[in-house]
């Protein structure tokens, strides 16, 4: 089945040039429809409000970090099946370990390409 491009995808992340450029890369492989937040509990709000079919977000943030964000949205009955995909330099096993416990559907490191990330969608979504 092919990849719905129009979803809604959420880009998470404190730095504004890094959401740039994951907005860009999912620009490049046809993701247009792009929100963003700079921490996860504006995140949280915004994924209640709105249905995302994907979302990426990364670890280190304040006040409320990327894992307790991925934390919340498997906890909440309407959020628990939304794909989430961790974007980050944290590449310490035990944190990848803690994600996966979480419910993450994969795990990104920065820095990382077009390819790496079509990979790791395509893992998540199904073929781009």
């Amino acid at each position: 089945m092919a990849v719905d491009r129009s979803m809604n995808v959420l880009v998470v992340d404190d730095y504004k040039s890094m959401i740039r450029i994951v907005r860009g890369l999912l620009n490049q492989l046809g993701f247009h429809n792009v929100d963003d937040a700079v921490d996860g509990d504006t995140a949280f709000r915004m994924i209640k409000e709105k249905p995302y079919g994907l979302v990426l977000s990364d670890w280190n943030m304040q006040p409320v970090t990327g894992l307790e964000l991925l934390q919340r949205v498997r906890a909440d009955a309407e959020t628990k099946a939304t794909p989430f995909v961790m974007v980050t330099a944290e590449a310490k096993a035990e944190n990848v370990v803690a994600a996966r416990q979480a419910g993450v559907n994969n795990y990104v490191i920065k820095p990382f390409t077009l390819a790496v990330l079509k990979q790791k969608l395509s893992s998540v979504l199904g073929e781009l």
